[in-house]
């Protein structure tokens, strides 16, 4: 995904830079707390480069690499830490898992 040359994002384009509801990114936002957007006046949400960065990061772990929120949420934390975000172990399981979804949808 590319996300445009802006300092800040409304929910909605978040929403579809991300190609989800904004409905999706308000949860995400509750879940993980590492995405904190600033609000306005009229207390709409802007979200900041980072933050969209960051929401990208939430949907590949959740979409691509079918974790748990809670999983996602451990990994996150894990790389934060400064930690490798994933182990060889984890890489190696999340290459089978996807191999396994491609061969699931071929055969279907």
């Amino acid at each position: 995904m590319v996300i445009p040359d802006k300092n800040y994002f409304r929910i909605g384009e978040v929403g579809k830079i991300l190609g989800v509801e904004p409905y999706v990114v308000r949860y995400w936002e509750s879940e993980f707390k590492t995405v904190r957007p600033m609000r306005t006046r009229s207390d709409q949400r802007l979200y900041r480069r980072k933050d969209v960065e960051q929401l990208l990061e939430i949907k590949t772990l959740l979409y691509e690499e079918m974790l748990t929120v809670a999983g996602a949420r451990r990994r996150l934390a894990r790389a934060n830490r400064g930690g490798k975000a994933l182990t060889d172990a984890e890489g190696s399981l999340a290459d089978l898992k996807r191999g396994l979804k491609e061969i699931r949808e071929i055969v279907s």
